[in-house]
């Protein structure tokens, strides 16, 4: 990797760049494009879902590297968000939930690109705060909306000016055309970093009308978790799941918002919220072809590093729940893939551990500037280039209950690349242990197994370590907001 060994080398030699106004042409363009709620495994080149067709993420997995072991540090929307562009973990930005606004002293990577030089650029969604989409700092364009935001008919804050649309316009096709105005209007004698966020595929999904009813026909696959052992629906055949000790929170949320029994209130069925997800993923995957494509018609794909990432994962049944937030593999872990033509090795497979705290510095670097004291996350660089590196194994989660949601509390975690160890706070109930390495789907719960009694100990000593190391000891409470909406004591307070 030609100018990127380059900038690693004075990275690595300790060499402080000076931060100016004027361009910093040595730096490499950056595009970063965020999607939402969609989990690790549901890509076409995974198999996953015989049915699915991602031809344009298997088309950077196929040209450039897959980072098979990302995980996000907080599994909701706006906290993980917030990590993203602070390099920081929950406790320390503070952003703790989909209503917190990010403080006023909290710095963004990209502030850093404008003072070397980069012109930057944000399209889509922010949700950190939900009540307005003002421009934010470190971005010189804008074309954001409030909240989440609406698949079709959007009305967006460009640069400060709104702009409503009609005609069923849908949210990906609009923001792809806003991240092509950035791309098209840039001054070209400066290197330039572009957030492209998109809404898909959150939860309600609902595809872009060229892909309605596209896998109508097609059939889910149950995961072997979600109906317990001896249900008319099990798909476990032979195979055995330690229902008994799953915790009876999750057996509980069975039947609440987030669970298979009682999805949503009931308003939907399991089949339908399945396929719809994957329709509404074709719209993304077209908007990172055209991305793709822009850059190889323009000539700027030499210069440039494409990341795709999602914001957090997603679970289709998987212990009878569905959404994220939880600590398992498929809420916590999500896709990560990095296009560097002629840099990064074709079909490159990273199957070290990384995190949504580690974009910060590994884009910064890539810049040509340093990881700020003040970032939690580390540049994996080095990784991309195959290299020999001193790197972690072990990554921390947090999630902090929530008044719109209380059927899950407040989750820590810590996983390494065998183990993982998932800690309730403040309800009676049973932890988790599980060997990832023999048990990936995460069906045998260990905590009361004798002989794991030691890694159980030592694991949650290296939680409560990382807790104390990084000032995240105090639990951030937020106010109630409104009346209760959960269907076992709704319009209460």
């Amino acid at each position: 990797m030609r100018n990127l060994s380059i900038i690693l080398l004075l990275a690595t030699m300790g060499c402080q760049i000076e931060k100016t106004e004027q361009p910093y042409v040595s730096g490499k363009n950056v595009i970063f494009i965020l999607s939402d709620d969609h989990r690790y495994d549901f890509m076409g080149f995974m198999g996953k879902v015989p049915f699915l067709q991602t031809p344009n993420m298997d088309r950077m997995a196929a040209d450039g590297a897959h980072l098979q072991n990302a995980f996000v540090s907080t599994s909701l929307c706006s906290p993980s968000r917030a990590s993203i562009l602070t390099g920081q973990y929950a406790h320390h930005h503070r952003v703790i939930d989909n209503q917190s606004m990010v403080p006023d002293s909290v710095t963004f990577f990209p502030q850093y690109l404008q003072k070397a030089g980069y012109q930057t650029g944000y399209v889509g969604k922010w949700h950190m705060g939900e009540h307005h989409d003002n421009p934010r700092k470190g971005f010189d364009y804008w074309a954001s909306f409030k909240g989440q935001g609406a698949y079709y008919n959007p009305s967006m804050n460009v640069n400060g000016t709104r702009e409503e649309y009609s005609d069923s316009s849908y949210i990906t096709d609009v923001l792809t055309k806003y991240a092509f105005d950035f791309l098209e209007n840039r001054e070209e004698n400066k290197p330039f970093f572009l957030y492209l966020s998109h809404k898909s595929v959150h939860s309600e999904f609902l595809p872009a009308p060229r892909h309605r009813n596209q896998y109508a026909k097609e059939s889910p696959a149950y995961p072997k978790t979600m109906y317990p052992p001896g249900h008319e629906k099990s798909t476990l055949g032979e195979e055995v799941y330690n229902y008994e000790d799953l915790p009876d929170w999750v057996k509980a949320q069975r039947d609440s918002w987030h669970g298979v029994d009682q999805m949503y209130h009931g308003a939907i069925d399991f089949d339908d919220f399945y396929k719809n997800y994957c329709e509404t993923l074709l719209a993304l995957d077209e908007s990172i072809g055209q991305v793709l494509d822009y850059l190889e018609k323009e000539g700027l794909m030499e210069n440039t590093i494409v990341f795709y990432m999602g914001d957090n994962g997603f679970s289709f049944g998987e212990h009878g729940l569905i959404d994220k937030r939880q600590a398992y593999e498929e809420s916590m872990r999500v896709p990560l893939l990095i296009l560097a033509k002629g840099e990064i090795e074709e079909g490159m497979k990273v199957d070290e551990v990384v995190q949504n705290i580690d974009i910060a510095p590994s884009i910064l670097e890539m810049a040509g500037l340093p990881t700020p004291d003040n970032m939690d996350g580390s540049s994996f660089n080095q990784l991309l280039l195959d290299e020999q590196v001193n790197w972690k194994d072990t990554i921390f989660y947090e999630y902090y209950w929530e008044r719109p949601f209380p059927q899950t509390p407040t989750v820590h975690a810590v996983r390494t690349s065998k183990f993982k160890y998932i800690r309730y706070h403040g309800i009676w109930d049973i932890n988790e242990l599980y060997d990832i390495e023999k048990d990936p789907l995460e069906m045998n719960n260990l905590i009361r197994d004798p002989s794991y009694k030691e890694i159980s100990i030592d694991l949650r000593k290296s939680l409560f370590n990382w807790l104390k190391e990084t000032d995240g000891m105090d639990m951030p409470i937020v106010p109630d907001r409104g009346r209760r909406f959960d269907h076992r004591y709704i319009n209460t307070y």
